[in-house]
């Protein structure tokens, strides 16, 4: 079968670029760098910054071959068309359900992640954090049953508010950096800085989130490819200039790592400081989660115009053209894993290694594709390549979560088999 196309009524092109960029940047933007620049610092000292640079360069690859798939194939299938398109339906459909199956716990987790900043402030309880966690992935989930439109334009204000707090945070740490901060510069070897940079990973996991919506791009053959790089770039600076004033400040260290945005702001702003980064990190998390929403009941909507999925997936409102019925079976998802965490049954620690092994798997799988389909393009083999090999060298050191992506592959498998016995049947 080939690839999957907008239907007559199905979703409107009311993306730009400066939709687009937004939508990438506040996908990749999310929680890791209110985080990772403090621990990545512990782990290696001042050599963290050249992990940073590493993983700036390494992640433009990735960010290409996601562009220019999205490009050649513009689908709300994202990840799961390019990978049908390439090796067929069968392995098509398992990369769908790699992804839908990861917002579910994703967005949670960054709804979570972003009400704990304010919990801490505001002195709440875990019954007021979670109610705010859940108000976070409602707002989220209005915001695109009323439409990308109205989704991208509210993401364009936030990812710009994001740009100019961190901006704020970078300029207020200048009067307090020192170069006695970056000696000794490797204090735990160069081994240190590997590691490190594959804890940096996470942060510029999202690439794949956007490439979902890439059939509602306003001439995609131009904007996708002109969207991840100029967001490639916003990125790659923002999380290097916070990462470069944490060392020069040496906001980092024992107990204040996990807060080191916090405490490089507070040496000039004082306490207000902390209401600024509570602020950062709320914009973060909505941005975040509001693209990947997005994008996950969009292939939701893919898989059941494929008959892969339920049917009532694919329900569009009748009015927005939104998928409704994608949007939904989130809703339901959320509830039921904002009550997981809620009675403790398991941390966020834990859960996050979930989502994080079948996004691994996911980008392996577009990589995948992409050595297939662009190997008429230069630019796109060495992309696809160097990508593929990266992920794949990765996925080994992912633990026990690893398994999570074999688990959605024998439900995949099973639906198709329950989807042929139906059909034998009829």
């Amino acid at each position: 079968m080939g690839k999957i196309t907008a239907r007559p009524h199905g979703l409107h092109k009311t993306l730009g670029l400066p939709q687009i960029v937004a939508l990438y940047v506040g996908a990749v933007i999310g929680s890791g760098v209110l985080l990772i620049p403090g621990l990545a610092a512990e782990k290696a000292g001042p050599a963290s910054i050249l992990a940073w640079l590493l993983m700036s360069i390494l992640v433009v690859p990735m960010a290409i071959t996601m562009g220019l798939l999205s490009a050649r194939y513009p689908s709300a299938g994202g990840v799961s068309t390019f990978v049908r398109n390439a090796y067929g339906d069968r392995f098509g459909n398992m990369v769908g359900w790699f992804f839908l199956l990861s917002v579910p716990m994703g967005a949670p987790i960054l709804s979570v992640t972003g009400a704990n900043y304010l919990a801490v402030l505001m002195n709440w309880g875990d019954t007021q954090t979670y109610a705010a966690a859940a108000l976070i992935l409602i707002t989220v989930l209005s915001m695109n049953v009323l439409g990308m439109h109205v989704a991208a334009r509210v993401q364009t204000v936030v990812v710009s508010l994001i740009i100019t707090i961190l901006i704020l945070a970078v300029v207020a740490a200048m009067p307090h950096a020192s170069t006695a901060s970056f000696v000794p510069f490797a204090p735990n070897g160069w081994l240190s800085v590997i590691q490190a940079a594959g804890l940096l990973f996470w942060c510029f996991i999202g690439w794949e989130a956007v490439t979902h919506l890439s059939e509602e791009f306003v001439d995609p053959a131009k904007n996708a490819v002109r969207g991840v790089l100029w967001s490639a770039g916003i990125v790659a600076l923002l999380y290097f200039s916070v990462a470069f004033m944490t060392v020069a400040t040496h906001s980092y260290g024992i107990g204040i790592s996990a807060a080191s945005l916090s405490v490089m702001i507070q040496l000039t702003l004082g306490p207000v400081g902390g209401w600024i980064v509570a602020v950062t990190a709320l914009f973060i998390c909505i941005a975040a989660a509001n693209a990947y929403v997005g994008a996950a009941s969009r292939i939701a909507y893919a898989l059941a115009q494929e008959g892969v999925a339920p049917r009532w997936f694919g329900i569009l409102h009748p009015k927005y053209r939104t998928p409704v019925g994608g949007l939904l079976f989130l809703a339901i998802c959320f509830t039921v894993v904002l009550g997981i965490l809620y009675f403790g049954w398991i941390d966020l620690s834990r859960l996050i290694e979930l989502p994080n092994a079948s996004f691994i798997a996911t980008y392996i799988g577009g990589c995948l594709a992409g050595v297939r389909l662009l190997r008429d393009s230069r630019i796109g083999r060495i992309a696809s390549w160097t990508s593929l090999l990266f992920t794949m060298g990765l996925y080994p050191f992912l633990g026990w979560s690893a398994l999570y992506p074999v688990v959605i592959v024998g439900i995949s498998l099973l639906w198709e088999r329950r989807k042929s016995a139906t059909a034998a049947k009829g």
